[in-house]
């Protein structure tokens, strides 16, 4: 064995990530619309800004997630609806007509 220490974390905390946020995507990109499709293998979500009185949008963002990160995201978005109403109130879920979305075929892997 040798003297060397190993090293440690700041916080001398195992496992912590660190995480940069880079500053044009800490301004976010804004959407009213997400589209899911999935496959055997992953989960992929479009993220759509549909303005009023536009013919044609385009996808802002698209994210990949295994089946398992999709799982996990579906929990953390359900845990924060729940902490966020108990906090703030119901958040209404206001009737919209069916918007017909032509984007081609449903995505494979």
């Amino acid at each position: 064995m040798s003297d060397e220490k190993k090293p440690q974390n700041p916080k001398g905390k195992k496992g912590q990530i660190n995480i940069e946020l880079d500053e044009t995507v800490a301004q976010g990109t804004y959407s009213n619309l997400a589209i899911i499709n999935h496959s055997v293998s992953e989960f992929v979500v479009d993220f759509v800004n549909i303005m009023p009185g536009t013919p044609k949008s385009k996808v802002k963002s698209r994210i990949i997630l295994t089946p398992q990160h999709a799982k996990r995201l579906a929990k953390a978005l359900n845990d924060n609806i729940k902490r966020f109403e108990k906090a703030h109130g119901e958040i209404r879920d206001y009737e919209q007509p069916p918007m017909p979305l032509n984007f081609g075929p449903t995505g494979q892997a």
